[in-house]
């Protein structure tokens, strides 16, 4: 099967344009077309992980930014991921910013993209989840819309939140994506707090379900520490690291400055991600559960984050270069990796 994608299919996919080819991904996903990649098993031989009050069957997720609709979490589940991260979702539909705006780097095992949050909204996206069999744990990953300012972020983001909320077993907080104005800065010290305090309290009338935070990469140590600390006064369960990060340092793919904004991800973020785990693990004092996302591609890659100090991991660009056969690859290779360790 993997030689069916590396000889035909992602050739084929690879010769469209990026965003046309996801969309194309997502619609034979829902048809069933890869189910001969499904798997029965989504073990791998690994122990189920615990993390913030939920079982795990394997700790590989989907990132979020793959399926931002919820259309296709079941079929994800089935190839083996053991948790799917939906969204980002915000409180109200919106398109998201100007075509194109999905590339790929393939010189460097990369994608840039500056989407901007297009989502079918919280409302159409919480309904579709209540009708979902569930085969494996739904985060929902939730962000302001493009139009309300940081001053009325706050409304914005706990509306969505009160939304999603039934249909999520975790709720991740987006402050960290560089593709809408100004959201970043929701991430100093005190914005971050008085957003995380607001919904620390919603959760608690609602029935507390996991909190975490989705932080960026371009950030400094004392950056993370005062957002650990944030974090850590608010009751918020885990911090994933990291989002997609502005820089361009290192590519080898000779157009990559022509193509604009956008936060890039895959191989050139790993270092960067597993970096931060270090540090958030440092100043947490290993308080916080953390989902490491950012260059896995193998069972290696995924080893390096867990030996950080992540708990989970998520992933989303080796999943568009490796295709369907990617989380039973990857998981394989880790469960093998353990056990020579043993």
């Amino acid at each position: 099967m993997s030689r069916l994608w590396e000889r035909i299919l992602r050739p084929a996919a690879f010769a469209l344009d990026a965003e046309t080819a996801h969309e194309m991904a997502i619609k034979g996903l829902e048809l069933g077309l890869a189910s001969p990649f499904y798997c029965k098993d989504r073990s791998f031989g690994l122990e189920p992980i615990e993390a913030f009050g939920l079982k795990f069957d394997n700790p590989l997720g989907m990132a979020a930014g793959f399926d931002k609709n919820g259309r296709v979490v079941e079929e994800l589940a089935s190839l083996g991921f053991g948790f799917v991260e939906v969204g980002t979702v915000t409180l109200r539909p919106q398109p998201g910013n100007e075509k194109p705006r999905l590339f790929r780097l393939p010189k460097d095992k990369a994608l840039i993209n500056r989407l901007g949050f297009n989502n079918d909204g919280a409302v159409v996206i919480a309904d579709r989840l209540g009708r979902v069999d569930r085969k494996s744990v739904i985060g929902v990953n939730i962000g302001r819309n493009k139009d309300v300012p940081n001053e009325e972020a706050i409304d914005n983001y706990v509306q969505c939140f009160e939304i999603v909320h039934p249909v999520a077993d975790y709720i991740a907080v987006n402050v960290s994506s560089p593709n809408t104005p100004d959201l970043r800065a929701l991430q100093k010290a005190d914005q971050l707090n008085e957003l995380l305090t607001a919904l620390h309290t919603k959760n608690r009338e609602l029935g507390n379900k996991p909190l975490l935070v989705k932080i960026a990469p371009d950030l400094t140590g004392a950056e993370i520490e005062a957002i650990v600390d944030a974090c850590l006064s608010n009751g918020i369960a885990g911090v994933i690291a990291t989002n997609t990060t502005t820089s361009r340092d290192g590519l080898r793919s000779e157009h990559a400055m022509g193509l604009g904004m956008g936060g890039l991800s895959g191989l050139p973020l790993a270092k960067r991600s597993t970096e931060t785990i270090r540090v958030i693990r440092k100043y947490s004092k290993a308080r916080l559960a953390i989902i490491g996302v950012g260059g896995i591609f193998d069972g290696r890659d995924a080893k390096e984050k867990l030996d950080a100090g992540a708990t989970l991991m998520q992933a989303y660009t080796g999943f568009i270069y490796s295709g369907p056969a990617f989380p039973r690859k990857v998981l394989a290779e880790l469960a093998e990796l353990a056990r020579s360790t043993v």
